[in-house]
């Protein structure tokens, strides 16, 4: 039982030493690389999503509303 746990704790030390030099590393990093592509692409999105809702309220305002309000109309206006 007690090899079973030295084993344990080594390799609980190891994947720590990884985790410290993977932290070291990127605080290291001076790039600033992720940051402006990060910011890229959050305002494409932005700017994408506002266009689309900007299309759609259009078409659906100007083309499909007076349309679906017609054929309810007719559909219970039926004189027949």
């Amino acid at each position: 039982m007690r090899d079973f746990i030295v084993s344990k704790v080594l390799m609980a030390k190891m994947a720590m030493a990884g985790v410290k030099d993977k932290t070291l590393s990127v605080l290291a990093d001076c790039k600033g690389e992720n940051y402006v592509d990060t910011a890229v692409k959050i305002l494409i999105a932005v700017v994408l999503g506002a266009l689309l809702l900007a299309g759609l309220y259009a078409l659906f305002g100007d083309v499909v509303m007076p349309t679906l309000t017609e054929r309810v109309t007719e559909m219970f206006d039926y004189h027949g």
